[in-house]
């Protein structure tokens, strides 16, 4: 008898549905080649430099949409499967599917995904990206309570500006000195304000911190591919630990020591996740400079807002996040989202196996004219106001219960730290080719070569 029962309540846990399509092997080369290669060779935990500007003169990432609105022509809304000889991995092509994959994460749609774990587990072993079950529900509460999750204006906006406005005047400084802002003197700047928000003023200036966390994303850039350096790994924890201990006022350590931290959780665990968002913030932000000298009515219109406030206070800024928000459509700080399917799941009437890889392209959603009408356009207003179910396919920070924590703390610097150089400075994108405003955008575009002239503004 008990047999039987879980016969049937196995035979009812399985899609009445077709397997989902597979296909070809020349169409599964294509995705590899003009999709996956590309995303793995520009590194999916930390750039690298010299790929993405190579990818930037191939335009790569329209070819990546070009090769997957192919694959949707000829097989359909999918999902469809890869043929590849690891495991199988699905491709989603539809909006639809997308939502519903990312609304109903962790389960059956694990965001702990298999190459996730591998590449995270390099610097964050107990971060919320690599959790599941209980362990992930809270570690997700800690994460929104400290980073106040839907708060436009953390509740420590006020010294995370004060700081921001001293970083933000020592870059526009050396920009006036030179007559030239890059990226490396904004990075340099930005890292400086990451730290301080993050752990604090004392951390300003450890640079070996960062450095060492540099060091693991480039290893996790490898995920299981490369082992892990247990020791090099301890180093940074155990210096991460001490900045911490000292939960200095108007920081995030502050909060973090604060907090109420169920047995298990390892509070300090997730603070590494916290710094790598900020390093998107920083491509975010620059792009956006780059985005705003040839729209010169977007430029008036933010220095409007910042007259209409008084500097040095916090602002939410809006219409100046939406410009950041923007920058993220068009060019995507995480390209790809990926989960895991956790059982035999069906999707848009197609049946996936269980451990399914599912792979989410960001730059198909956001860059398809068919599903965003201003696909090579800056649209800021995109963002402003209600998002509605209309609004869909847009995902900057990923969406549903895995979409990023730290959404409105990132975009609370990259705004505010915008608006200090542009009322500092007058900056005009100088090269490598300036972005103009009566032609498509760029697919890809790389933030290390970004170059502008200087002047203080009068």
């Amino acid at each position: 008898m008990a047999t039987v029962v879980k016969s049937i309540l196995r035979t009812s846990r399985t899609p009445s549905a077709p397997r989902a399509i597979r296909l070809s092997r020349r169409d599964s080369l294509g995705v590899a080649v003009d999709v996956l290669t590309p995303l793995a060779a520009r590194g999916a935990i930390i750039r690298r430099p010299r790929v993405v500007a190579l990818e930037e003169r191939l335009d790569a990432d329209r070819r990546a949409v070009r090769r997957l609105r192919a694959v949707r022509d000829r097989y359909g809304d999918g999902p469809v499967l890869l043929r590849m000889p690891a495991r199988d991995i699905g491709l989603i092509l539809s909006g639809g599917d997308a939502r519903r994959v990312l609304a109903e994460s962790p389960r059956p749609f694990a965001v702990a995904n298999r190459e996730k774990r591998g590449a995270l587990s390099h610097f964050q072993p107990n971060g919320l990206l690599v959790s599941d079950g209980r362990e992930r529900a809270e570690r997700r509460r800690f994460n929104e309570a400290v980073l106040q999750t839907g708060c436009p204006l953390h509740g420590l906006a006020g010294p995370f500006v004060s700081k921001l406005e001293e970083e933000a005047a020592r870059i526009a400084e050396r920009a006036w000195l030179t007559g030239s802002l890059g990226w490396d003197d904004f990075a340099r700047g930005w890292w400086r304000l990451v730290r301080r928000i993050v752990l604090g003023d004392a951390a300003r200036d450890d640079e070996e911190l960062t450095d060492l966390l540099r060091s693991l994303r480039k290893d996790a850039n490898w995920s299981y591919l490369r082992p892990t350096r247990r020791r090099l790994r301890e180093q940074f924890l155990r210096r991460l630990d001490a900045q911490l201990e000292r939960a200095e006022p108007g920081s995030l350590a502050e909060l973090v020591a604060s907090a109420e931290v169920p047995p298990g959780l390892d509070p300090h665990g997730q603070v590494p996740q916290w710094l790598f968002a900020f390093d998107a913030g920083a491509m975010a932000a620059f792009r956006t400079l780059a985005l705003l000298s040839p729209h010169r009515s977007s430029l008036d219109r933010a220095l409007a807002e910042l007259s209409a406030e008084p500097s040095g206070a916090p602002r939410e800024l809006p219409f100046l996040r939406g410009c950041v928000l923007e920058s993220v459509r068009l060019w995507p700080t995480t390209p790809v989202i990926l989960r895991d399917t956790t059982e035999e799941t069906a999707l848009n009437g197609a049946v996936l196996p269980a451990g399914t890889a599912l792979v989410i392209f960001v730059p198909y959603f956001h860059r398809d004219p068919e599903q965003v009408p201003h696909a090579d356009r800056f649209a800021p207003d995109t963002w402003l106001g209600q998002r509605s179910a209309g609004d869909w396919p847009l995902m900057p920070f990923s969406g549903g219960p895995g979409e990023c924590p730290g959404r409105d703390v990132v975009l609370l610097a990259a705004s505010s730290i915008l608006a200090a150089l542009l009322g500092r400075l007058e900056l005009r994108q100088a090269g490598p080719r300036p972005l103009r405003s009566d032609r498509p955008l760029p697919g890809t575009l790389s933030p290390f070569r970004l170059r502008f002239a200087a002047a203080a503004r009068r």
